[in-house]
């Protein structure tokens, strides 16, 4: 409440905004949201929604990054848990086991959804997404780096390179377990990967 504020009556707007639309624009995607659906979400015009952002494509960005921050924010206060690089890893396996429950909020997994929805069609938020994917597997290699200083994960694996499989093999379960709308897919996902963590990086 005290942030709130102090922020001023247009960065309030702004925030409103992004909290009411972003999971609009994570649900159904940029073609597919028109400037009416932003306006009967908001109750705004379309004049009020142009004074904050310049066009539709900023807008989109804004939502993009609004979400993503949100949900690297829970990720993470998650990894908080433990100081353990190791543990950390298997920090990331529980969070993604009920991801599930929490994205549906959001509007679905917004890396996936966004990504998908902008390849081949707006380069600039395909753009956004990667950065946001190259980001999120710099952070892992980078726990993978600190076990391996300290001697909990195995001086023999590439930290990148399980950082990209471990992305993968999330990403894709959690495909998964929206197209079949069965958490079955994350679960026995996160399950193979602390089979991995244990079996083949840990020290």
């Amino acid at each position: 409440m005290y942030i709130y504020n102090m922020l001023t009556k247009s960065e309030l707007t702004t925030q409103y905004i992004l909290e009411t639309v972003a999971p609009i624009f994570n649900k159904n995607g940029y073609a597919a949201t028109s400037m009416s659906d932003i306006t009967t979400a908001t109750g705004l015009t379309k004049g009020a929604i142009y004074g904050n952002f310049k066009n539709k494509e900023e807008l989109a960005i804004a939502a993009f990054k609004y979400t993503v921050k949100n949900l690297m924010s829970r990720i993470a206060k998650h990894l908080e848990l433990s100081d353990s690089p190791i543990q950390k890893l298997f920090l990331i396996t529980d969070f993604y086991r009920n991801y599930y429950d929490y994205s549906k909020q959001l509007g679905g997994c917004p890396v996936l959804n966004i990504g998908v929805d902008a390849n081949n069609k707006n380069s600039l938020l395909l753009k956004n997404v990667r950065i946001v994917i190259e980001n999120i597997q710099d952070k892992v290699a980078t726990i993978i780096e600190n076990g391996i200083e300290i001697g909990e994960i195995s001086e023999d694996v590439n930290a990148m390179q399980f950082a990209k499989r471990l992305d993968t093999m999330i990403q894709g379960a959690i495909f998964m377990t929206y197209t079949m709308n069965d958490e079955f897919y994350l679960k026995d996902t996160m399950n193979q990967l602390d089979q991995i963590i244990h079996n083949e990086i840990k020290a």
